[in-house]
């Protein structure tokens, strides 16, 4: 029996029964040019199952593949998967970084233009002057031989030369990129020999052209054009402006690229933050200075408008810090840090409170005939900045910051989407460079932020998703199905989970049927009891390390100080938790306390016994904050009528179970592999599911999942991790007392 095509890009000697289903049903559907949701637990070979037939598929109609996450852990292994497939069969791929950290000279995306632009006009003014330099020549070799027509057409092209030189001559004084030129001058033939010879990092770009005096970023745009796979970061995807320039340097239409996204399950919250705007009141000030320096008739309609706007800002935020002196709901002054603090400033029945303070306080001939002087005024600015850099007039690219402010206001004034939310925060300025100094300055002044947050991600991945020829998402987490489909956007896609392929009993989940850890009774001595001696029993029990992840940081902190077996570990926020990590894998009795919604929960590997045993402790739903209740307002309202109470179940519980159920994925990542998952919360158990359904989340789990769940009384826990690992064979000598 003949093998399918699509495994010729497969490049290990056999695959698993579940990765050949898979890739014959993505292969399918590619060809139907429909999108797939597949969930496919740790192990299960997601990458391989969705880039072996997304290359065949693309190679046969000549279209692209893009794999993309927001794991950099995810990058690396993608390059590595691309390179062993590139080892066995010929595909060009490349992994594609922003120009941030690519940047040979540090200069941001203004400039960079303008460098780009600048120097391209200097080389193809250096090469004309080159050609008609070699046409005279011809032309006085010609002449001297008597031909009086080339003498004539010699005059022309001296002309012709003048004119050039003196072009030349004016970019004497405006600023280029000297690795940029040497893109456009040099034989970069070798540089794109060994760019496809392998799969190169971008570090390993930067190396090899900084060595060379190139830029590599300029250099990878070009080598992207027309390959077969292309490995990158959500924003490239996800940003629309981003995502325009990025099908461009493909060489691609939409309709010609098939994108694979991992970690799926974060394209949603992804989506959210790359449609959100803001508007910091440091750039509204700078608008006002830059349109008080223009001598231009529109500036005095365009400093009414946005300084009547400010002034509508600083009222609103002013209000609220007054309330806040005797409201204990509301932020005083002595509350605001260097971190931004949102205020409730939406309306259910009329527009924000901003807005409203606004439109009282504004006076003139019209807000939105302003704006649209703001707007022209602004662009017709950003303009001439180009040109100063260009023409070496300035040192630096200026951004226009009436134009920033002016297209923020065309947003926020005009009617705002429907999954919108209106957002005004604060915070405190920082003063100086001492960061203690910063942390206890309470006398910096209070500025505020703008912000429109975009509550439902469909507004942005419905049309991404639409023009591409198909998407393949793929997660450990992506069910349940119906929710992905609803929120993302997606029409009727492929569906196809499958579960943990590593033996059973090589695994053991538990829910602890403790107390109920509400947010009320955390507090409790007795709730705080009985977690710390599951902690403490878990931990002597395991032979290895163990994760704990909690619902916040400071609930990790709270059960740090009072863990006492083996060695701590304490994941802070604002800490590099990369070195923590690695120092905690080290050891061999230690134990993490981490927040579930860190860095340290999801996309990073703990194999053998870098992690033994998991627990999560509690159900631990986000922070229910005014945003949090816009987005399940949103989702109330964009699905109420087809799911009983859509908004909490959209937007709060399946979210946390997802992340639940990632966070218990850290351990058992292998076929050889073993380890054990605590749930320590009586909501998890089989119990809550009739005692309180209303709080239950056991149902939210994927039924495998939820039959392997061993409900156990606290005290018994210990027990149960003594015979799994003793039947583990995992002890070595005597196993610890119980």
């Amino acid at each position: 029996m003949s093998q399918p095509s699509y495994l010729r890009y497969f490049p290990y000697e056999a695959s698993y029964d579940h990765q050949r289903d898979a890739m014959a049903r993505i292969y399918d559907a590619l060809g139907e040019g429909t999108d797939i949701l597949f969930e496919g637990a740790t192990g299960t070979g997601k990458t391989l199952a969705s880039l072996t037939p997304a290359l065949e598929y693309a190679r046969e109609t000549e279209k692209t593949v893009v794999i993309t996450t927001n794991v950099h852990q995810q990058m690396r292994q993608f390059r590595r998967e691309a390179s062993a497939i590139a080892a066995t069969e010929d595909i060009r791929a490349v992994v594609f970084r922003g120009k941030n950290s690519m940047c040979h000279i540090d200069v941001g995306y203004e400039e960079c233009q303008a460098l780009r632009d600048t120097t391209r006009g200097l080389v193809e003014a250096e090469q004309e002057l080159a050609e008609l330099e070699r046409q005279q020549r011809d032309l006085l070799d010609r002449s001297q031989e008597g031909d009086s027509e080339a003498t004539e057409a010699r005059s022309a092209v001296m002309d012709e030369l003048d004119a050039v030189e003196d072009e030349l001559s004016e970019f004497e004084e405006q600023a280029t990129c000297d690795h940029y030129y040497r893109n456009l001058t040099a034989d970069t033939t070798e540089f794109f020999a060994w760019l496809y010879d392998d799969v190169r990092t971008p570090d390993d770009i930067y190396e090899y052209a900084h060595e060379r005096g190139l830029c590599g970023y300029e250099l990878l745009k070009e080598g992207v054009d027309g390959v077969d796979l292309v490995v990158c970061n959500y924003h490239h995807l996800l940003d629309p402006m981003i995502r325009e320039q990025f099908f461009r340097w493909l060489g691609r239409d939409p309709e010609d690229v098939i994108a694979v996204f991992d970690e799926a399950h974060n394209v949603e919250d992804a989506a959210r933050d790359h449609a959100r705007q803001t508007l910091t009141e440091t750039t509204i000030e700078s608008a006002l200075d830059e349109l008080d320096e223009t001598n231009n008739r529109r500036a005095d309609g365009a400093y009414n408008l946005i300084s009547t706007f400010l002034r509508a800002l600083r009222e609103t935020y002013q209000k609220q810090l007054d309330e806040g002196a005797y409201d204990p709901d509301v932020p005083g002054p002595e509350q605001i840090d260097e971190h931004w603090t949102d205020l409730a400033i939406a309306n259910e029945d009329r527009r924000d409170d901003l807005t409203l303070a606004f439109l009282q306080s504004y006076s003139g001939p019209g807000y939105e005939q302003e704006l649209d002087k703001a707007l022209e005024l602004g662009r017709e600015l950003d303009t001439q900045y180009d040109r100063a850099y260009k023409n070496g007039e300035t040192s630096v690219r200026k951004e226009c910051q009436t134009l920033q402010t002016a297209r923020f206001l065309e947003s926020w004034l005009g009617e705002n989407e429907t999954g919108t939310y209106p957002v005004v925060s604060i915070r405190r300025e920082q003063r100086g460079d001492d960061i203690d100094e910063q942390i206890n300055d309470t006398k910096g002044n209070i500025y505020g932020r703008v912000e429109l947050y975009t509550c439902i991600p469909e507004q942005v991945t419905q049309s991404l998703f639409d023009d591409l020829h198909a998407g393949v998402l793929m997660s450990a987490t992506l069910r349940p199905f119906d929710v992905t489909e609803d929120v993302l956007g997606l029409d009727d896609p492929e569906t196809m989970a499958y579960g943990a392929q590593f033996p059973e009993s090589r695994r053991r989940t538990y829910a602890v049927d403790g107390p109920a850890m509400f947010a009320s009774n955390r507090d409790n001595r007795d709730v705080q009891e009985t977690v710390t001696n599951v902690l403490e029993d878990t931990a002597r029990m395991t032979p290895g390390n163990t994760l704990a992840f909690f619902p916040s940081y400071g609930e990790a902190a709270r059960y740090h100080d009072r863990v006492t077996v083996g060695t701590s570990y304490l994941d802070e926020p604002g800490t590099p938790a990369q070195e923590l990590r690695e120092r905690f894998t080290e050891d061999d009795d230690g134990i993490l306390f981490t927040s579930l919604w860190g860095t340290l929960g999801e996309g990073v590997s703990y194999d053998g016994d870098d992690a033994r045993s998991v627990v999560v402790v509690g159900v631990p739903y986000p922070h229910l904050d005014d945003r949090m209740d816009a987005v399940q307002r949103a989702y109330e309202t964009e699905f109420g009528d087809t799911t009983e109470e859509a908004g909490w179940r959209y937007a709060v519980e399946i979210p946390t179970v997802r992340k639940t159920r990632q966070a218990l994925g850290r351990v058992v990542r292998s076929p050889e592999d073993f380890g054990a998952r605590v749930l320590v919360d009586a909501r998890y158990t089989e119990r809550a599911e009739i005692e309180m359904p209303e709080y239950a989340v056991r149902g939210t789990f994927p039924p495998e999942e939820r039959k392997e769940m061993i409900d156990v009384d606290p005290a018994k826990l210990k027990f149960g991790l003594l015979n799994f690992y003793g039947d583990m064979d995992a002890y070595e000598g005597e196993p610890p007392r119980p």
